[in-house]
This record gives C-alpha cells, sequence and structure tokens, in this order.
C-alpha cells in the first residue's frame, strides 16, 4: 500500500517537513509519478515493530521492584 506525504506524516505522527526531508535525504523510499511522491507503507512495519518492543521493555523494567542495596559495612 502506498502512500502519500500528508498521509505517511500522519500514520508515523511527525510534520510533513520531516518526511520530505527525509525523502530528499534518501531516509525514506519513495517514488514519484509524476505529481506526488508515494511512499510504501511496509518499508515503517519493521521499525514500528521495534519501537513497540522498546516500548513494552520500558514499561516492564519500570514497573520492576528496585533490589536492596547490599550492605558492605557488615563485611569484616
Amino acid at each position: 500500500m502506498y502512500l502519500t506525504i500528508k498521509e505517511t506524516a500522519e500514520y508515523l505522527n511527525l510534520p510533513e517537513e520531516i518526511i520530505r526531508q527525509f525523502i530528499q535525504e534518501k531516509r525514506i523510499r519513495a517514488l514519484f509519478d509524476g505529481e506526488q511522491y508515494l511512499i510504501n507503507k511496509e518499508q515503517f512495519n519493521h521499525h514500528l515493530e521495534q519501537m513497540e518492543k522498546l516500548k513494552k521493555s520500558l514499561e516492564e523494567e519500570a514497573h520492576e521492584a528496585i533490589p536492596e542495596d547490599i550492605d558492605y559495612k557488615d563485611e569484616d
């Protein structure tokens, strides 16, 4: 499925100007059909999956109990 720059910006929750910049820098692959750039939505799936994994990992880490401090003063 192909998206326009506007649709891509909405999908990634980024400003349209950033999407245009990424296209110029070739950080996002796009096709130009003579009128507008078209961007394949599938190229973002891996990135979005990785971001979800990172988000879950950070949430789990935030809910972990803090280990007790080891009292080194008792060692002789």
